[in-house]
């Protein structure tokens, strides 16, 4: 198995893997940023990229990796398969991130970029809060309330003081400062939380979605709003592995690769990532993806808003306009952007583990988006996702669905099929369930490599570890509820003994076959030559008395001499042969005229 890649002066924990560098997050990140929205690229933390290696690469390939780029594994994110790794002064964190993405034994590699929150405040208050009942949420009420379900609020901290948010927290974490202290430094995320779970049915302030769920705040801004990437998968990390069942992210972090894993994290321990789809207005070409669900806005006439973002990554839409809710004040207020539309879902998704905790992460979300009012064209769309959030359908189904998975997942070794192998060498793996995939592990003649529990599935095998010849490889797929399920065996040939050259130091073989060593010679005489050799003749050459005759890249020859030109008396003949190692052997005879 892979040695775990944390450096020893390092703990686990992301306090020194990421927050060894907090003071990059302020000195080169949101307080010198005036507009870091009008800039060309959204902004880094200097010096720091994040990377994923892939399960099985040890310590040392992964050094040997980012030391030509000057770089030095820091230490991992949590319990993610993610890594800070420092670069020099003049790198480039891009450039230095591109080249390892290239790299086949990387799953990703990203700078660690600067995210703004998905608000658009807007000061007018609204006394009605339409958005409750446009989701139909009095109905989903009947079903749960959120009891028993948790959800954290990866922002700016929450105003514990609120009349409507006190006692509804439970103990978080702030990772842009490392330390215990989640109190709200914005203001944004207050709102966020008020609108998943604020205090109902006390006869003051606002409802939520979720009256009886929890709140986890987990600080990963600063005070202008903004988190870094690494703040919010180390925010996703500790929350998943503290009770969080939801987390809600109200900032366009679906770009990210890290969050992504992150999120995928999470899922595997049974939770759920909602987030914020944008509000740029615009087109955003990010991939869909299943590791967290992302969500657009609408009005209150039920159709998008101008200012959401559209694209593949939309999985749902939801009300996000004039949305009613706390305010770190201490009173209330009316907020606008995907930042409310994503934690308005969140509350659903608690509505539905509360009425059946024993549903899978994949099936709530599977509820979630069949429930949806099919808004737009008809089906899925970039605009509104699988449609508009119901939280009556979505409730009521989950309350009524009954859970008994006993089908394994599929799994199969996509490369390689066959064929040689040598050195350090990639394998993937491609894995599916009907509720999840938790975790695929490879195995090489019997022998466990290396296990990955996220999505893409990717190794890096080590195969000088094993002596050469055939080897079988086989992937293990499992699911939440133990199934599994082997893929077919492939196999391939190990070949990474050096093959030493074998020196030639054996002379050619040469022979003078006419006219015959010591005989008499007149007139035309035919001298006859022929060489040989195991490695093949380079040259062939033939001299009377000392002058050539002839040369040539050949292994026999036959040359006319005149003797009537010649002075009667003793001559010699000589032949030298040289192979192509470049020994050289000769044949020489004596004759008389």
């Amino acid at each position: 198995m892979r040695k775990r890649l944390v450096m020893a002066a390092l703990p686990l924990a992301v306090s020194a893997a990421v927050l060894a560098y907090s003071g990059s997050l302020t000195a080169a990140g949101p307080a010198e940023l005036a507009d870091p929205g009008a800039l060309s690229e959204p902004p880094v933390a200097k010096g720091y990229i994040l990377v994923s290696p892939r399960a099985g690469l040890s310590t040392h390939d992964f050094e040997k990796a980012v030391r030509p780029h000057g770089g030095t594994i820091l230490g991992r994110l949590g319990d993610l398969e993610v890594f800070v790794v420092q670069l020099p002064e003049h790198a480039s964190e891009r450039a230095v991130a591109a080249l390892l993405a290239n790299n086949p034994h990387f799953k990703f590699a990203e700078p660690d970029q600067l995210v703004a929150p998905g608000a658009l405040p807007n000061d007018t208050y609204f006394g009605s809060q339409w958005h409750l009942q446009m989701v139909q949420a009095p109905a989903a009420w009947d079903y749960s309330l959120g009891n028993g379900v948790t959800v954290a609020i990866l922002d700016s901290g929450v105003n514990a003081a609120h009349p409507d948010l006190q006692g509804r927290l439970v103990p978080g974490w702030n990772f842009y400062e490392n330390n215990s202290n989640t109190a709200d430094v914005n203001g944004h995320g207050t709102r966020v939380a008020g609108v998943v779970a604020a205090a109902s049915n006390n006869g003051t302030g606002v409802a939520s979605l979720a009256w009886n769920a929890m709140l986890m705040p987990v600080r990963i801004s600063g005070a202008d709003g903004y988190a870094y990437w690494s703040t919010i998968a180390s925010g996703l990390n500790w929350a998943a592995n503290n009770g969080a069942r939801v987390a809600n992210i109200s900032f366009m972090a679906h770009t990210s690769s890290t969050v992504q894993s992150a999120a995928q994290y999470m899922k595997s321990k049974g939770g759920l990532v909602i987030n914020s789809a944008g509000n740029t207005g615009a087109f955003d070409g990010t991939a869909a993806s299943d590791a967290m669900i992302s969500v657009s806005a609408t009005n209150s006439s039920d159709t998008r808003t101008s200012w959401a973002t559209w694209g593949n990554h939309v999985d749902l839409s939801a009300p996000g306009e004039g949305i009613w809710t706390t305010s770190s004040s201490g009173s209330y207020g009316a907020v606008s952007g995907t930042s409310f539309s994503s934690p308005l879902t969140a509350g659903v998704v608690a509505l539905m583990m509360s009425a059946n905790p024993s549903l899978a992460p994949s099936q709530i979300e599977s509820i979630l988006k069949s429930t949806a009012v099919d808004l737009g064209t008809v089906g899925y769309d970039q605009y509104y996702g699988y449609g508009r959030v119901n939280a009556a359908s979505a409730v009521q189904v989950a309350a009524q669905t009954r859970v008994s998975d006993t089908q394994p997942p599929t799994v199969a070794i996509s490369s390689p099929v066959a064929g040689t192998v040598k050195g350090l060498f990639p394998v993937d793996v491609s894995a599916a369930d009907n509720v999840s995939v938790s975790r695929v592990e490879l195995f090489v003649n019997g022998g466990l490599i290396a296990s990955d529990s996220t999505a893409p599935y990717g190794f890096s095998w080590d195969t000088t570890k094993i002596a050469d010849g055939s080897a079988n490889l086989v992937a293990r797929a499992y699911d939440a509820t133990g199934n599994s399920a082997a893929s077919s065996p492939v196999s391939v040939t190990v070949s990474n003994a050096v093959v030493t050259a074998v020196v030639d130091t054996t002379p050619p073989t040469v022979a003078i076959s006419n006219p015959a060593d010591g005989s008499k010679v007149s007139g035309w005489v035919s001298i006859n030559v022929s060489s040989a050799d195991a490695s093949g003749i380079a040259s062939l050459s033939l001299a009377i008395d000392g002058a050539v005759k002839f040369s040539g890249n050949v292994g026999s020859t036959s040359y006319k001499w005149n003797t009537k030109s010649v002075k009667s008396g003793a001559h010699v003949i000589t032949a030298v042969a040289t192979d192509k190692a470049g020994n050289r052997a000769a044949r020489t005879i004596n004759v008389s005229k």
